[in-house]
């Protein structure tokens, strides 16, 4: 009896497979699609390429807590905190990451530091064209990091009598 089974089981397989054989081939328009993304569609859940985020006055929001490097299973994250000066200051906190390193030979995008980070200064961004024949091109520093400044929009006029005051 198990012999029958098997046989309708192999059966059913293969019917499977030829019907599938004969349907068209439902691609995705990546590389050659229009945009940045350049046809590419991510679920809002995609684990990317890493960014370190600012705060809403444009400083930095990671403190140098080092609970993303000691929540990573693989130990891909490098951090060096430095003090903040009252001249000069990088984040909104007492310390911040001087060196901020990712090795992207060791991530596995398990997104452990995004969780653990308490200042939501790590996400997970939509960047995944990281692979490179040179093995140190996947040490992202910093600066790779780090999300670009918003330049400040200027404010419109709401009259064509506040435009004459402004061109005045």
């Amino acid at each position: 009896m198990s012999i029958v089974k098997n046989i309708a089981g192999i059966a059913t397989g293969m019917s499977i497979t030829m019907k599938e054989m004969f349907q068209p081939t439902e691609v995705e328009n990546y590389p050659d699609g229009k945009g940045p993304m350049r046809g590419a569609q991510f679920q809002e859940r995609f684990r990317g390429k890493h960014q370190l985020q600012r705060d809403e006055n444009g400083l930095e929001k990671c403190v140098a807590c080092f609970l993303c490097a000691a929540a990573c299973p693989s130990n891909c994250i490098y951090i060096e905190a430095a003090e903040n000066t009252t001249e000069v200051r990088i984040s909104s906190s007492e310390r911040f990451a001087k060196v901020y390193n990712i090795d992207y030979n060791r991530c596995i995008f398990c997104g452990y530091c995004v969780e653990a980070c308490p200042t939501d200064a790590i996400t997970h961004g939509h960047g995944f064209e990281l692979a490179s024949l040179n093995a140190t091109n996947l040490v992202m520093r910093k600066e790779d990091l780090l999300v670009e400044i918003e330049p400040a929009l200027p404010l419109e006029p709401k009259s064509n009598k506040d435009l004459a005051d402004v061109l005045a």
